[in-house]
């Protein structure tokens, strides 16, 4: 009898040979094989088959090169702190080379990219005080440390920037909108390592709805006390975009971090009954219902993100993943086109 209960047992929690599904001819799970050496292109092309978030890297890659080989526009909307951290250099290099249509970003992910033009940030540490930095006029982002210099040298920059733009609302009667000053930012930088200057240069329209939420915000305090007419139009931000938008067969986006970036760039694309394509990068959950932490599946019951849009959610640090999306997906993926695909 206990012989029996225990047959049963073993065809209760792990069912019979009959009836088991052996999943033959399935993909098998498998890392790269360093034996082998190293091949960049085939290194990247086996995180398909890693599992888990590495998997979720290789779609990413391939979805992509959808968005390229569809001819969609693209929208690369990412968070301040890529800009803070070494993604500003990646960011840069699709700006340059033209491979995105449209940024969207922070205060930050402005301020910054102008910042490092008049001085860099540095390494630091994760586990330094908080207390001692702040006595030293140190700011942290992270381990990146940020001292206090770097924000004089660009409250200088800014103030004989604002003066200009000023001289031009004042003259002409034109209010810019936050793109538009932006585009002006670029142009008075003058800086190739500029995410902005090659903005401006290729005429990549750079989105930031939250323009003052930082350090442009507290300079627009101080000019406005002695220059109370200066004026932001935030309207014709959100008109710009959506008229975009409209303007596109195809629209695709890749989005690093959260928040309003993330947000103002799927709202826009409402109007067109939501994305084609979409990859996201971050590790914000969705248990607290933010918008930063939220799956593509919510965003499809917005009408952000049609139904049927190729996509894919990576959940990991965005200075991991984002240079080798980029690698994959851009890089290699230039190297591989036929020459009458590029004509």
């Amino acid at each position: 009898m206990k012989s029996e209960n225990v047959q049963k047992m073993k065809h209760t929690q792990y069912g019979s040979v009959k009836q088991s599904m052996s999943l033959e001819g399935h993909p098998e799970i498998k890392g790269y094989d360093f034996e082998k050496g190293l091949d960049f292109n085939e290194f990247l092309k086996s995180y398909s088959l890693m599992g888990f978030q590495g998997s979720h890297l290789a779609e990413g890659i391939e979805i992509i090169k959808a968005m390229q080989r569809e001819k969609a526009k693209i929208f690369l909307a990412y968070t301040s702190n890529q800009v803070s951290s070494g993604n500003r250099e990646v960011i840069k290099f699709l700006v340059k080379n033209k491979k995105v249509d449209v940024l969207v970003t922070s205060a930050g992910g402005v301020e910054e990219d102008i910042i490092k033009c008049l001085k860099p940030f540095v390494m630091g540490k994760f586990e330094i005080s908080g207390r001692m930095l702040f006595e030293h006029g140190i700011n942290r982002t992270g381990n990146i440390f940020v001292p206090n210099d770097r924000f004089a040298y660009f409250d200088e920059f800014m103030q004989n920037f604002f003066q200009r733009i000023y001289a031009v609302q004042k003259e002409s009667g034109k209010v810019f909108c936050p793109n538009s000053l932006i585009r002006e930012l670029g142009l008075e930088i003058n800086d190739e390592s500029s995410i902005l200057y090659w903005a401006a240069k290729n005429n990549i329209p750079v989105f930031c709805p939250g323009i003052i939420d930082g350090s442009i915000g507290d300079l627009i305090y101080f000019f406005k006390q002695s220059n109370p007419e200066f004026l932001l139009d935030v309207s014709q931000e959100m008109k710009d975009i959506v008229d975009f938008v409209l303007n596109s067969e195809k629209t695709a986006a890749i989005v690093l971090g959260g928040g309003i970036s993330k947000h103002f760039t799927l709202n826009a694309n409402i109007f067109k009954e939501g994305l084609d394509f979409a990859v996201y990068v971050n590790t914000a959950q969705e248990y607290d219902g933010s918008d930063s932490g939220a799956r593509i599946e919510e965003a499809i019951t917005w009408g952000k993100v049609k139904a049927n849009a190729p996509n894919v959610k990576i959940h990991c640090d965005a200075t991991i993943v984002f240079p080798l999306l980029v690698a994959g997906s851009f890089v290699l993926n230039e190297k591989e086109q036929p020459l009458e695909s590029k004509q």
